[in-house]
């Protein structure tokens, strides 16, 4: 991979980056308007509790004293203080981000492993029973909205049944500690994580489908044939690998959709998690609140689409060459 292809997709990158970062500024001040009037509404604040309050905020100033401001402190990593809190909303982000990075993790590892087994035995056995049957299953799961399956999971089986928590990472008055906390917060988490595996499950799996059919037409599978291999090999050794490149930057690129997508999915099933931070800085406003995780999401995708790219350039040398 030539040192003039990688610094083409940093540089590219990083332009993206910068234009989200000044877009995120703008955004947010048009859309909330006046911070303070929303926070307090309904209270009779004077004229210096305003004043007080808007410079709190670091809202004083002009617009273009604000943008500055919002630079420099962006590059410093200083995202501002929640307004709920009056907390760093570095330290507010940090302290929720491992939550949404393990429930995205695994069901992104549990989604990926199920589609790429789904998509394999249907197109190896195309026109079958198992094709017809898994198609039809993974084109349901496709089409279904997460927070709709969520909840429908929720409701039947903690509600309904009552075997799973309805919500949150822990049991407010457990005192569990060691594997036996561990247990408790996977039970805890199992139901969330179930919604997104099953979600992002049927893309995974139509995709492996489609690229092994295009796979199984090439002649050297034939030649493979000829020279008396036997199916599996064929297929293990020399059909799947091959027909894994769109499946492994599809998994790049969805991790950082998914890291920003799963806010439904957090609300539903009370995960404390980015997600849920969303829905709360949405419901303030926290306009600084906002900013961050907006900015958060944004760099993820940016991220791991740049992953995928030199991922890609790199299991196919064509890509490096256009």
């Amino acid at each position: 991979m030539s040192a003039r292809f990688v610094t083409g997709k940093v540089l590219g990158s990083l332009a993206t980056l910068a234009f989200v970062v000044c877009f995120n500024f703008f955004l947010f001040r048009v859309v909330e308007g006046d911070p303070v009037a929303s926070l307090f509404r309904g209270r009779n604040l004077t004229v210096s509790q305003r004043d007080a309050l808007t410079k709190q905020f670091g809202l004083d100033g002009s617009t273009g004293e604000q943008f500055l401001r919002y630079l420099q402190q962006t590059a410093q990593l200083n995202l501002g203080r929640s307004y709920a809190s009056n907390a760093p909303v570095t330290k507010e982000i940090g302290a929720k981000v491992w939550a949404t990075v393990a429930l995205v993790g695994i069901s992104t590892l549990l989604s990926t492993v199920g589609g790429i087994v789904i998509g394999i035995a249907a197109a190896w056995r195309r026109r079958s029973k198992t094709d017809y049957a898994s198609t039809t299953f993974t084109m349901a799961t496709y089409a279904m909205p997460d927070f709709w399956l969520g909840m429908l999971l929720l409701t039947l089986f903690a509600v309904t049944l009552g075997w799973f928590p309805v919500g949150g990472i822990e049991d407010a008055t457990s005192n569990a500690t060691g594997v036996a906390h561990l247990a408790e917060q996977a039970k805890h988490l199992f139901l969330p994580c179930l919604t997104l595996a099953v979600a992002y499950l049927g893309e995974y799996a139509l995709v492996m489908r489609s690229s092994l059919l295009d796979t199984m037409r090439e002649d050297y599978l034939v030649l493979a044939r000829a020279k008396g291999m036997r199916e599996v090999v064929v297929r293990n050794r020399h059909a799947v690998p091959n027909a894994l490149l769109p499946v492994v930057t599809l998994i790049a690129i969805n991790f950082g959709l998914v890291l920003s997508g799963a806010i439904a999915v957090e609300t539903i099933f009370s995960w404390p998690g980015l997600g849920l931070a969303t829905y709360d800085a949405l419901n303030g406003p926290d306009l600084p609140m906002l900013q961050g995780l907006f900015l958060v999401f944004s760099a993820a995708v940016i991220f791991f689409n740049f992953v995928a790219d030199l991922l890609y350039a790199y299991l196919d040398p064509r890509v490096r060459r256009a």
